[in-house]
């Protein structure tokens, strides 16, 4: 009888050791809510949660099938992933990384600003007509992502090759000037001058006598062409 009782004991210890330990297995285990409608494989209680067997199994309904369990869904991923990962394809199980951006595209925009229209011929004064057009610029610039500024002085062939190398360079770098001024960055702006190197008239001016006409012209060649790249 004292043996009998001591097996008795020891079967009713372990029976509650099992009871203990459940509980604690099952708290180890996250809760599953389902998202969404239509027949869901597994059953749930009214907060969506999936229910639980004593030792963390999903509970199945008669409407479970691995396709069922492959695209009911716990927040973004399949229910499955969570209940029957052995059976849900891996792939689907993954959270995938959101697509990047696209990256900005870059815009370059080239005006040709007629040197006239900015300075008095032969100086390097801006005019307020030319101020005018360079604020539109600076405008523009400070609505873009401004990568650079390009300033390039153009002049005519009348006077010496050095004076009208001198002349360009001096235009492009009144252009910088006031578009700093007018808060460009420095640093994003060049400036270079081509002298009379890249007339846009040809030939077309050989013929045209007296130095009024001739000025007249050659007007197209004397430029500063300015060109804006950025991104929006």
């Amino acid at each position: 009888m004292i043996k009998q009782s001591k097996k008795q004991m020891l079967m009713l210890a372990a029976i509650a050791s099992i009871g203990l330990s459940a509980p604690s297995a099952f708290a180890q285990v996250n809760d599953v809510v389902v998202a969404g409608k239509g027949e869901i494989p597994y059953v749930i209680d009214a907060r969506n949660v999936v229910a639980r067997s004593g030792t963390g199994l999903c509970w199945r309904t008669g409407y479970w099938s691995p396709a069922a369990a492959s695209t009911a869904l716990a927040g973004d991923l399949p229910v499955g992933c969570a209940c029957d990962k052995d059976i849900v394809p891996a792939d689907k199980c993954t959270v995938k990384a959101a697509a990047a951006a696209p990256a900005p595209k870059p815009t370059a925009d080239k005006v040709k600003l007629s040197a006239d229209a900015l300075f008095d011929f032969d100086k390097a004064v801006l005019k307020a007509e030319g101020k005018a057009k360079l604020d539109q610029l600076a405008a523009q610039a400070k609505s873009l992502k401004l990568e650079v500024i390009l300033a390039v002085g153009h002049t005519d062939r009348l006077g010496s090759n050095a004076y009208n190398q001198r002349l360009s360079e001096r235009r492009a770098a009144a252009v910088k000037t006031y578009l700093v001024s007018k808060g460009v960055d420095a640093n994003r702006v060049y400036t270079e001058g081509k002298g009379e190197t890249q007339p846009v008239t040809g030939n077309k001016c050989d013929k045209v006598g007296g130095r009024a006409a001739q000025i007249s012209c050659l007007q197209p060649d004397r430029r500063v062409e300015v060109e804006v790249i950025g991104s929006k």
